[in-house]
């Protein structure tokens, strides 16, 4: 069904601050900066190619709005889709604190019926970040998502990448679980692994081109901020910062793809890759 009409924006005024500037949550700045910079590039390069400054942003499985909150302080207009209701009632508190409850609506729903509680083809921009580890089809999770979209449009995909997770039990020494995660057809390291699924940067980009759209970016995230011990990055005076900017030239190197804890790779419509 069709998103309610919301107030225009004036995005020139809008805050900026971005899940990387976030003084708040200098921790956090390190499972988000690689993805926000990539996603706020291409939002940018959005407002451009359309001319218009607000833009419309579906973030499937968004929760309590690690990214929905900062894209609606750029002035965009964001609808959170997610199946948990104690996730959208965190995320009503945070926008309201925020001062974006005007532009963030949450509705409860999944993938699998994601145009039950949403407009296909509603949308300039969709974020499917951390959906496609636990949905039963992968493949049918972004094809709802595609059609989600407008024909200009960018899909960001997130996702647990294989490679991670094979070196993290590797390195906590459970070695028999590394290799099993490394055999199993779903990355599973045992019967006890949180994560119903994960992905090798290839298999994400089949799905995303297997969609119709066209690869734009492919990212590793959190290639070593999991392997880092916290205290050194909590304690050593410009630790955070060195290894934000390590994560961030690493994430675009193929050669790190295979080891990242989670892949990001951005898709394009033809229209927005034409623009």
């Amino acid at each position: 069904m069709p998103d309610p009409m919301r107030p225009p924006v004036d995005h020139h005024h809008a805050p900026t601050t971005s899940p990387r500037t976030d003084p708040s949550r200098p921790r956090a700045a390190l499972r988000t900066a690689v993805v926000w910079e990539v996603l706020q590039d291409a939002l940018d390069r959005l407002v451009k190619a359309t001319g218009r400054e607000s833009l419309d942003v579906l973030d499937t499985g968004g929760g309590s709005g690690n990214f929905a909150v900062p894209v609606a302080r750029l002035g965009h207009r964001v609808t959170v889709v997610d199946p948990s209701p104690n996730a959208l009632f965190a995320l009503e508190r945070r926008t309201a604190e925020a001062g974006v409850a005007d532009r963030v609506r949450g509705v409860q729903g999944d993938a699998h019926g994601l145009f039950d509680v949403v407009e296909r083809g509603g949308y300039d921009a969709v974020l499917c970040h951390g959906v496609l580890e636990y949905v039963d089809d992968p493949a049918e999770g972004i094809r709802n998502a595609v059609a989600a979209l407008r024909p200009e449009g960018v899909l960001s995909v997130l996702a647990a990448g294989l490679g991670g997770a094979v070196l993290a039990r590797a390195l906590a020494g459970h070695f028999t679980e590394a290799r099993q995660a490394l055999d199993d057809p779903n990355g599973r390291w045992g019967a006890g692994d949180p994560v119903p699924r994960r992905f090798t940067a290839e298999q994400l980009t089949a799905l995303v081109e297997g969609a119709g759209l066209r690869v734009g970016a492919v990212h590793g995230v959190r290639v070593f901020a999991d392997l880092v011990p916290g205290v050194l990055v909590d304690t050593e005076p410009g630790a955070l910062e060195a290894l934000l900017k390590l994560e961030e030239a690493a994430a675009e190197l193929p050669a790190f793809h295979s080891v990242a804890t989670q892949l990001h790779v951005l898709g394009e419509t033809q229209g927005a890759a034409e623009a």
